[in-house]
């Protein structure tokens, strides 16, 4: 919107946050702009993990013209202190007037106690300003809060008759230049990217973040029961990119293991389902490692136990157009399937958006009615994250029980 408003000063802020996407870590991105007598004279945003506030570097620089200020800020000012002191007590101690929010803390155990904290000194509070752009900006974060489990989006990209590589295993390229390089940017907004030991034996990735600009690289997590991992693969050449992680089951082989450690690599077991690894413990470990993003890149049995498993969050495919057939082309997603096309997995929130001639869907999945049983979305609430989580500013964690 042009005109000035709440709505527009609000999208100067959501501006501000969005720049930030993927450098906060399980921290979510915040923008703040304060606003004195029609004149813009603060403007902030969070941009690491245990430093300041949106909210502070913005009164920062509005100084002395902070008192009597509207403040806007696309998520709920602090109320506790953690790595950083509270943001609501800063609000109050520099006498602003008014704060506009654009949504509420999403812990529920410390949702809404910021804004309470402002009211009780007297200052106007707004909340609910474009509201959707705030929550989809911090999609990650709000279940990262709420369940201690990573948000996985799926990327995969194929034909347009869903191969994503020629019955000769050939796929480069699918797409075109436009859609692989957003899918760098994702990388880079992603804490970690996750595919399972075949895409890496078929493909040799290096699953870096490789922009024109420098960009911030992702743990590159390895599914990997047997620890087949070659040791000369790409990813675990010197300055390849991010980290790399290596899950496996327990017992595995402690020779392989041995050796991958030794190219850099780190291998961590984890429960496993018979001979595999566990999906669900494997995205519990990345939780208690605090990635609370995950870039799911894998291959047609990966991405289909992913979805089957019901761990999927969001999906982002590409679609190129071009038809290659093979009755044996590996496709996006192979899993067992559904008896019925009413029990299909369905997505909701579908958006289209060209890359030159390639088509993006984006979307999200929707899973039937599902109750809060193991191994069903919602159950991370309980089961999955015991105790409470905090919220803002780095000192997102969750206390468990022992």
């Amino acid at each position: 919107m042009d005109e000035l408003s709440d709505d527009h000063y609000m999208g100067l802020a959501l501006n501000l946050a969005r720049g930030t996407a993927g450098q906060t870590g399980i921290n979510p991105a915040v923008g703040c702009v304060v606003v004195k007598d029609g004149r813009i004279v603060g403007m902030g945003a969070h941009l690491k993990r245990g430093t300041a506030h949106a909210e502070v570097h913005a009164l920062n620089m509005a100084g002395g013209e902070a008192e009597g200020a509207t403040v806007y800020v696309t998520l709920e000012p602090c109320s506790h202190h953690g790595k950083t002191p509270p943001c609501a007590d800063r609000l109050v101690a520099e006498r602003v007037a008014r704060v506009v929010v654009a949504a509420s803390d999403p812990n529920p155990a410390v949702a809404g106690r910021g804004l309470a904290r402002l009211r009780e000194q007297g200052i106007a509070v707004v909340t609910g300003v474009r509201e959707a752009e705030a929550l989809a900006l911090n999609e990650a974060f709000r279940k990262y809060i709420v369940t201690g489990m990573p948000f996985v989006t799926l990327k995969t990209a194929s034909t347009l008759d869903g191969r994503v590589a020629s019955r000769t295993g050939d796929s480069r390229w699918i797409t075109n230049p436009q859609s692989r390089e957003f899918v760098h940017v994702l990388r880079h907004r992603n804490q970690a990217v996750l595919t399972g030991i075949g895409t890496v034996l078929a493909d040799d990735p290096e699953f870096s973040t490789r922009l024109s600009v420098p960009a911030l690289q992702p743990v590159r997590v390895i599914v990997d029961s047997e620890l087949r991992l070659p040791s000369d693969a790409r990813l675990l050449r010197p300055g390849s990119g991010g980290p790399v992680l290596v899950l496996t089951r327990e017992g595995a082989d402690p020779e392989r293991a041995r050796r991958l450690v030794e190219r850099g690599a780190e291998v961590v077991p984890v429960e496993g389902a018979g001979a595999r690894v566990s999906l669900r413990a494997a995205l519990r470990e990345l939780g208690r490692r605090e990635i609370g993003s995950v870039l799911l890149e894998g291959g047609g049995r990966l991405n289909g136990a992913m979805l089957a498993e019901q761990l999927v969050d969001k999906l982002v495919l590409f679609f190129a157009p071009k038809i290659i057939g093979g009755a044996n082309a590996p496709v996006s997603f192979a899993f067992e399937g559904f008896d019925r096309m009413a029990d299909a997995i369905r997505f909701t929130n579908m958006k289209a958006e060209p890359f030159g001639e390639d088509l993006c869907l984006t979307g999200y999945p929707i899973y039937g009615n599902l109750s809060m049983e193991e191994g069903k979305p919602g159950a991370e609430t309980g089961a999955e994250a015991t105790g409470t989580m905090t919220s803002r500013g780095g000192e997102a964690h969750v206390h468990r029980d022992h």
